[in-house]
């Protein structure tokens, strides 16, 4: 089943893309199994002839970038061109925070560059990890001397909060998006990020939308799962995410109510949560993780435009999220879980 054309979404004047993102955390091993390449290339040609066009990955996420890259050379020998000009490839940059100089900035990106097979990257997210070290301003200055020289296209942040990218905006250093986790578990970017962005002209690119599975009806009217049953890391960070938010008993409620609004549309529990936050305002794109080639849910994210949430709709979900604890008291702002 292709994807509806109201899935797209311009997010600068030379790049559309496809608003459910496909993600690469989970091809990174470190306990999401062990990834075939051949098997996950050729999962990466059913996704686009899906009409997932757009990707998200980054230097760290294991061979993540290297598959890309061997996806795109078989693209082209197959089909030309004009499929390769159809995806929108979007990586990240991880430093560690050090001192930061041209020729370290341009080394990997150059590395990125090479791995993905690519002359430009369509946007590079850049993340960091200390706000007390701020050469995160001379690593943005550098990419973005390195944006006017070709090697990038767009420049854009992951799991920064709202007060640094008002300094970075502030600086002068142009971005069209910041990545953050947001979901009906995690709400804090509707706190300030939110509104800052749609201010700015800023998309939010979000991930954790389905918290790693746990949103689905594989979970609905369980018990609570044992420790040795959180087995990927995806799953261990955003069950304590659900702990820190309310429980698993309110979990549970909340399941009920999106079990109910998915029953009403004929579709699953992960499309409502998915269509919930791609409504909310500044949202260009959510982030879904693949397991390519071990674990796909790809018919059932071509579900997601199928459908528009009612005002009663968001409301049964809001009545719920009102009797949880405030993330953002007890976590801060996107992205302080990392820092």
């Amino acid at each position: 089943m292709a994807l509806p054309t109201l899935n797209r979404l311009q997010l600068t004047p030379d790049i559309n893309i496809c608003r459910t993102l496909i993600g690469m955390w989970q091809v990174s091993g470190s306990g999401h199994g062990r990834i075939d390449p051949v098997a996950a290339v050729k999962a990466m040609f059913d996704y686009l002839d899906a009409g997932f066009t757009t990707w998200d990955l980054a230097d760290i996420y294991g061979p993540a970038e290297d598959l890309m890259g061997e996806f795109r050379r078989q693209l082209l020998a197959t089909r030309g061109e004009t499929a390769l000009s159809s995806l929108q490839i979007f990586t990240k940059w991880v430093p560690q925070p050090t001192k930061m100089t041209k020729k370290l900035v341009e080394e990997s990106i150059n590395k990125s560059l090479t791995r993905m097979n690519v002359k430009s990257i369509d946007l590079l997210q850049f993340h960091w990890w200390d706000y007390h070290n701020s050469n995160y301003l001379d690593a943005l200055q550098y990419l973005s001397e390195l944006q006017k020289e070709g090697k990038i296209k767009h420049l854009g942040l992951t799991n920064f909060d709202t007060k640094h990218l008002k300094i970075i905006h502030e600086a002068g250093i142009k971005v069209v998006s910041n990545q953050v986790q947001f979901s009906v578990i995690d709400r804090r970017p509707e706190v300030h990020m939110i509104q800052y962005c749609q201010k700015n002209n800023i998309k939010l690119l979000t991930y954790g939308t389905l918290c790693g599975g746990l949103l689905s009806e594989k979970y609905l009217g369980k018990l609570e799962p044992r420790v040795e049953d959180i087995n990927t890391p995806s799953l261990k960070k955003y069950k304590n995410m659900i702990d820190s938010w309310g429980g698993w008993a309110l979990f549970q409620e909340l399941l009920i109510v999106l079990k109910q609004i998915a029953s009403k549309y004929s579709v699953s529990i992960g499309n409502v949560a998915v269509r919930y936050i791609l409504d909310k305002p500044t949202v260009g794109g959510v982030i879904i993780g693949a397991r390519l080639g071990l674990s796909e849910h790809l018919n059932d994210n071509t579900k997601t435009f199928q459908f528009i949430l009612d005002n009663d709709d968001v409301e049964k979900i809001d009545t719920v999220s009102r009797k949880s604890q405030d993330l953002y008291r007890v976590i801060g702002d996107c992205g302080d879980e990392y820092r």
